[in-house]
């Protein structure tokens, strides 16, 4: 019981962390309508400018994530402007392979700038807590705190804000939002930055609950895929409740399987889901 436990907070813990770059993908989806599969490398790069915030300027961690949002943001909307609009032509499919070739440049350039060693943050050291029988490093309180802090951010500015509306509008019928004033141009700039903000949110808070590296962002690429269509890729709830299942399975799987079959046990949790609910848990059917 007390492993089944430990494995459960692990869960909640690592489903928190999926649940910020499965926000940005499915914000981008939503209003965009393809997958950005440039959202691993966004948070690489956000990450890195955390880490670089951090340890070189003495920027305190909340600062740091702060300065990687920024930084990921922009990088996210430089290569919508460059790039992947004028792909745009061509489809969705076409902007899907052209941000898979994005992530590789991006993925790369941070190699060549800072090399393949691994990083660590400037944090002081700090004893596991124990709750009971459960676990849990104060770096993971940390992060799950600021991953919910986020996701409650992201709810309010979508509920409360004219822009977080007009957002809403664009990912639910384009056309009737360009009649009511609202400019899809800017609303989807404003989403690629949102969710390639969230997406180095997110790379900081993995890098900063183990360590960092030019694949961080490729290794939670496909859990991050996989929770925003198990929740519904249109469905900003169902990213959230997409990470958390993924999360948790993929840490009860370590139970049983070595650890290299959890992305395996990710898709198989896609299969089962899509097979009795095509688009996902809390995502609307086709129209």
């Amino acid at each position: 019981m007390e492993i089944v436990l430990q494995a459960l907070a692990n869960g909640i813990v690592s489903g928190s962390l999926l649940a910020v770059p499965a926000l940005g993908f499915s914000a981008i989806f939503a209003v965009l309508r393809y997958p950005n599969f440039a959202i691993g490398s966004l948070a690489t790069v956000g990450a890195y400018a955390a880490w670089s915030a951090n340890t070189a300027f003495g920027a305190p961690v909340l600062v740091a994530i702060g300065a990687g949002a920024a930084v990921a943001g922009l990088t996210g909307i430089a290569l919508e402007a460059v790039a992947l609009d004028r792909l745009g032509r061509g489809g969705p499919l076409m902007k899907a392979i052209g941000s898979l070739a994005a992530a590789m440049i991006l993925e790369n350039v941070v190699r060549f700038g800072f090399g393949n060693d691994l990083h660590a943050f400037d944090l002081p050291l700090a004893r596991d807590v124990m709750v009971g029988p459960v676990r849990v490093g104060p770096q993971q309180l940390a992060g799950l705190a600021v991953a919910l802090a986020v996701m409650a951010a992201v709810w309010a500015f979508l509920s409360l804000t004219s822009l977080g509306r007009s957002m809403r509008a664009v990912a639910d019928n384009p056309d009737l939002a360009r009649l009511k004033g609202v400019s899809p141009r800017l609303v989807s700039l404003v989403t690629v930055f949102v969710g390639a903000a969230l997406c180095g949110i997110g790379g900081t808070l993995v890098g900063l609950d183990a360590s960092l590296d030019p694949l961080v962002g490729g290794r939670i690429l496909l859990s991050v895929f996989a929770a925003a269509v198990v929740g519904g890729l249109d469905s900003i709830p169902g990213a959230v409740a997409g990470a958390f299942l993924i999360g948790i399975a993929e840490e009860f799987t370590v139970l049983a399987l070595a650890p290299a079959y959890r992305l395996a046990v990710s898709f198989a949790v896609i299969f089962l889901v899509l097979s009795f609910r095509p688009a996902g848990i809390l995502g609307r059917a086709a129209r």
